[in-house]
């Protein structure tokens, strides 16, 4: 019978290693040393996880055992692989405030060949950047979540913000002052980066520059490791479109619940 536990890293990034795609915030957290995890555990192996902090993560069969050390973190959203999330919903439900939303069927996007060479000035972003950069994460923020992270936390979010450009995890295409593409890593692993918030300034829209960023962004990571990928809300046709223009393939779905 599988019985709660807590894992040790080692357990932890050998059941990452199972699913690096699926896997990879919680592989990434795991490394930098971040947050709490519990574990699922029968005859001596992994066989969920769950990272509990601002968003609760689980992966793996069995998930409704993480709802009590769910329950207590206050998170502000449930995500992950689709079915490991309704697991932990359906008993996490009756000790939470009903949803602000519910996004199941978001699908995840792989890249494990490098496309063709999108010809942009794609380059590593600096802290000289923050002035474009700041209102341009918050505004990809807003959309993907709904909130305002400038009106909630401002300063918190830019310090999140500076330290993603200090850590190298935040990559930039500008001309005068406009941006032509912009994304940032929100997981990174041996064997995966994650990307986030990918944003072209509206004014700069329709004219494949993001497509072109994109593009070199994916070369570029994919010298570093095997797999880039990202998930993206089921609703967002054009950035489905997008993903799928540049070659990258549909690998499976994260559900969101945001509390």
């Amino acid at each position: 019978m599988p019985h709660l536990v807590e894992p040790e890293p080692a357990q932890i990034l050998a059941y990452c290693a199972e699913d690096p795609v699926e896997r990879v915030f919680l592989e990434d957290v795991a490394r930098r040393g971040l947050g709490r995890f519990a574990g699922l555990e029968e005859d001596g192996r992994l066989v969920a996880l769950c990272h509990t902090g601002t968003n609760v993560v689980p992966s793996g069969r069995g998930c409704g055992a993480f709802a009590e050390a769910a329950a207590q973190v206050g998170a502000r959203m449930l995500i992950g692989e689709q079915g490991a999330v309704g697991e932990l919903w359906e008993d996490l439900m009756r000790r939470v405030d009903p949803p602000r939303e519910d996004r199941p069927g978001q699908p995840v996007y792989v890249s494990s060949e490098p496309p063709e060479s999108g010809g942009s000035a794609l380059r590593a972003a600096s802290v000289d950047d923050l002035p474009l950069l700041v209102p341009a994460c918050a505004a990809a923020h807003e959309l993907e979540l709904g909130v305002d992270p400038l009106s909630r936390d401002a300063d918190g979010f830019r310090w999140r913000t500076r330290s993603q450009v200090e850590e190298g995890r935040s990559w930039l295409w500008e001309e005068d002052g406009v941006i032509l593409f912009k994304a940032e890593a929100s997981a990174w692993t041996p064997s995966a980066i994650q990307l986030q918030q990918v944003w072209t300034d509206p004014q700069a829209r329709g004219e494949g520059n993001a497509a072109a960023g994109l593009r070199d962004l994916i070369r570029l990571l994919l010298g570093r490791v095997p797999h880039v990928c990202l998930f993206v809300r089921a609703d967002n046709d054009a950035a489905i479109g997008l993903y799928e223009t540049v070659g990258m393939t549909h690998a499976l779905d994260y559900r969101s619940v945001l509390l």
